[in-house]
């Protein structure tokens, strides 16, 4: 059985940083997160800003659309960005060590439909989306796990 959050209108790039501030502390080794929506729907911006939580706001850090993968090492685990969209085969995700890398690091994952079967099912979901009032986002999983960790994610 899935579960949905509350859907969350961001306004400003500030709202969505904010977001990423409450989400981010609450990840740990072996956590995917999916990020599924348009181009321009924000899945980048709020990737970029859950890594800048853990490596400061001055990290740079580099879009994954033409390497598929960058990694960042933080105290706990490494995070693994990862952009599928140029990906031309499933099995290209065991070239790239992503299989591994579920089990132990914490992955954001852009256009994770390129995944096939080899989508986790223990994922958080974030469908993201532009709208004339900004973005939004709605949290879903089939694991309860995420819906006790992340409940206060939503608060109004």
């Amino acid at each position: 059985m899935s579960w949905t959050s509350n859907t969350k209108i961001f306004e400003t790039e500030e709202e969505t940083r904010n977001f990423a501030t409450h989400l981010a502390p609450l990840l740990r080794p072996g956590d995917v997160i999916l990020l599924v929506g348009d181009i321009g729907a924000g899945k980048s911006f709020l990737s970029r800003a859950i890594i800048r939580f853990f490596l400061g706001e001055g990290a740079e850090v580099p879009s994954p659309t033409f390497t598929l993968v960058q990694t960042y090492e933080t105290h706990n685990f490494e995070i693994w960005h990862c952009d599928l969209y140029r990906l031309s085969s499933p099995d290209e995700i065991i070239e790239l060590g992503l299989t591994e890398a579920f089990d132990d690091e914490v992955c954001l994952i852009e256009w994770p439909d390129r995944l096939g079967d080899d989508l986790p099912k223990n994922a958080l979901t974030i469908e993201m989306s532009a709208t004339a009032a900004g973005h939004t986002a709605t949290l879903l999983s089939q694991n309860q796990d995420w819906e006790m960790r992340f409940k206060d994610v939503f608060h109004d």
